[in-house]
């Protein structure tokens, strides 16, 4: 039994930490004897949610450049020095044999100096519109992959493989449990299910759309409501909820059996990050897509347009939301026809298994 040693380096928000963790967890499935290390930014997410998940990490000091104030980054400069001199440090002591980047800032100062050590490297790009960071890593990495066709754009033809995104284990088997998930939320039955996500943080836009659309909930009786309002917006969302008493709105700022929320849902509307479609397209679940206009080179958008233009997902514009996310909800939920096509394109995108595919690339090039 070969006993590998993995740097896995990457994070910030869950969209790179979950697709990470289920890397680890693949490779450890695989090799039982393999040692595997993060490597992650000090101040992010990673760094409760990896040991959670049973694995040691490293935090760099690395955030990103803040674009509205120019003299913040002079700070930014100083612990990118830094970062890169404790992530040389951790390559030294850990000696991997690869370096694999999730996206997110501590993946730079790592791969990049892996790359400084000779050790390969190996990408995934989780979006349709690659970022900075994984652009001018490409150059050194072995392979990449990707999640979207037509990649070439941003990386070498001859490196590009499509994986897909790696989802959460427990999604691939979220079908077969509607009837438990409708009685984990209280649910009715007979009513069709719209679940709303705007991640764990929250999304102004969308949880505003769906206080601004209350009046029309209330008074469908075919309908109920999933909505998990992150923890930024919760207390003010159960404020309004109040004032419709009796309303089909089960709510809270975080969802424990994510599995039971798509079990139970019938259309499901959100932000349109990279590892959130990936889900969707695994369970062939019926989107309407509010793309946040707040994250790097506006890959949100283009996540959403890869997947409107082939009737796999309906995109509604941030700007638009309050005006039109909670009508148009309530039109597609009662029309057959359109759940059923946009369910088949859907799942016509899905890649499944996307960790092992990952986890055989990462064997081969370490076994080369």
């Amino acid at each position: 039994m070969k006993e590998y040693r993995i740097i896995i380096s990457g994070g910030g928000t869950g969209g790179h930490i979950f697709p990470a963790i289920s890397i680890a967890n693949t490779l450890r499935k695989r090799f039982p004897k393999c040692e595997i290390l993060f490597v992650g930014a000090e101040d992010r997410m990673e760094m409760e949610k990896v040991p959670a998940a049973g694995y040691p990490i490293v935090g760099l000091p690395v955030s990103g450049f803040d674009r509205s104030n120019k003299l913040n980054n002079i700070k930014v400069v100083g612990k990118l020095i830094k970062s890169l001199r404790l992530a040389g440090k951790t390559i030294r002591d850990f000696k991997p044999d690869i370096a694999v980047g999730v996206g997110g800032y501590a993946s730079g100062p790592t791969l990049w100096m892996a790359g400084r050590h000779g050790i390969p490297t190996l990408i995934q790009e989780q979006n349709s519109y690659a970022g900075v960071t994984n652009k001018l890593l490409a150059r050194k990495a072995e392979k990449i992959c990707v999640a979207y066709e037509g990649m070439e754009k941003f990386f070498p033809y001859e490196k590009l493989v499509i994986t897909g995104n790696p989802v959460r284990q427990d999604l691939e088997d979220a079908l077969s449990k509607k009837e438990e998930a409708i009685q984990f939320f209280g649910l009715n039955p007979n009513r069709k299910t719209i679940l709303v996500v705007g991640g764990s943080l929250g999304a102004r836009t969308i949880n505003q759309s769906v206080v601004a659309g209350l009046d029309s909930l209330f008074t469908s009786e075919d309908v109920q409501v999933i909505w998990q309002t992150g923890k930024n917006y919760c207390e003010e969302a159960l404020k309004h909820l109040k004032a419709y008493h009796g309303i089909h709105i089960w709510c809270s700022d975080f969802i424990t059996r994510m599995d039971y929320a798509y079990a139970a849902a019938d259309l499901v509307i959100s932000r349109a990050g990279a590892s959130s479609i990936s889900e969707l397209c695994i369970l062939k679940k019926p989107v309407i897509l509010v793309p946040s206009p707040n994250v790097a080179e506006d890959h949100q958008t283009k996540n959403a347009l890869a997947l409107s233009v082939k009737d796999a997902a309906i995109m509604i514009t941030d700007a638009e939301a309050g005006e039109k996310l909670i009508k148009v909800a309530l039109d597609v939920i009662r029309d057959e026809k359109q759940l059923t096509m946009l369910k088949n394109n859907i799942a016509e995108l899905a890649h499944h298994q996307s960790a092992e595919h990952i986890v055989d690339e990462i064997v081969k090039i370490i076994d080369k």
